[in-house]
């Protein structure tokens, strides 16, 4: 039997061909045929609001609370997504400001359930604005104070 600890490294590489290195995704996802139209292609707007789920998640840790969608920025569909695609959505903060945190995310499938099939289907930036109970725009707290409570 094979267990992580004697996994030849060349089968550990093909796990990971086609994923952004030393990273781990905010959401993985798997679309249903629901989630497609006739012909088996995925619907942009699922893609879309997925993306947008994937990229609140680093927004909210870094708010420390709350946060609203306050943009798309920039959003490409670099290549079909179909029924049965495994989805890695990958979130990055490339800016914060007083109120707002903007996240770039990057979407892989892994095609036919085989990892070694991998290819980019989508790009974003989204911006997010911090809010506090009322929904009323919040300053972004300093980071010292998230990693010295």
């Amino acid at each position: 039997m094979t267990t992580p600890e004697n996994t030849p490294a060349v089968a550990v590489q093909t796990i990971n061909r086609g994923l952004p290195a030393g990273k781990m995704p905010e959401l993985r996802m798997m679309p249903a045929p629901s989630d497609a139209n006739v012909y088996g292609d995925v619907f942009g707007g699922w893609i879309m609001a997925q993306v947008d789920i994937a990229g609140s998640l680093p927004a909210t840790r870094r708010a420390n609370g709350r946060v609203a969608t306050i943009s798309v920025n920039s959003f490409v569909f670099k290549n079909p997504v179909f029924v049965g695609d495994l989805l890695s959505f990958y979130a990055d903060i490339v800016r914060v400001g007083n109120t707002s945190i903007t996240v770039n995310v990057e979407v892989y499938a892994e095609r036919n359930r085989l990892q070694a099939d991998t290819v980019k289907v989508t790009e974003a930036t989204l911006s997010y604005v911090a809010t506090d109970s009322d929904r009323k725009p919040r300053k972004v707290p300093p980071i010292e104070t998230l990693l010295h409570p």
